[in-house]
């Protein structure tokens, strides 16, 4: 079973620009610039609303496969939900994360998202941090190539 969620062709730029709320869509700008220049890749469109950074092939020991983002966001309604994959694919990297929470600011957490409500209710420098370790994490156990 794969991944229902896929990475399209349509134009990020103009996902944004149908962001109902002026300030979230300014914010979805300000995140884009972030992954972009932490990631050093252009964006895509996974699915309708998802904005993804570089992408990595998972095989989980139940069978289940599909291809997914290494990293990336999604600027929802009620919060921005950022895919940090290299905390949920490596305990190292879910361990070593928990010292910049502390000190990031007003966040919540799923399974392999980070909430945040806005922009303004965190450090961006630690965010940028969060996000650049991630990334190095899944490079390591994902080589890109």
């Amino acid at each position: 079973m794969a991944n229902k969620t896929t990475q399209t062709e349509a134009s990020v730029e103009e996902f944004i620009d149908t962001i109902d709320h002026e300030r979230k869509r300014e914010e979805a700008r300000e995140l884009l610039a972030l992954f972009e220049r932490v990631t050093g890749e252009r964006p895509n469109l996974w699915g309708p609303s998802i904005i993804g950074f570089g992408e990595y092939h998972y095989e989980y020991d139940s069978g289940r496969e599909g291809d997914w983002m290494r990293t990336g966001f999604s600027p929802r309604k009620a919060k921005h939900s950022l895919y940090l994959m290299g905390g949920y694919c490596d305990e190292a990297e879910a361990e070593r994360r928990k010292e910049k929470l502390d000190r990031l600011g007003k966040w919540s957490r799923g399974k392999s998202c980070l909430y945040i409500n806005k922009l303004d209710d965190v450090d961006m420098d630690v965010l940028e941090e969060i996000v650049a370790d991630d990334w190095a994490t899944m490079n390591a156990l994902y080589p890109p190539g």
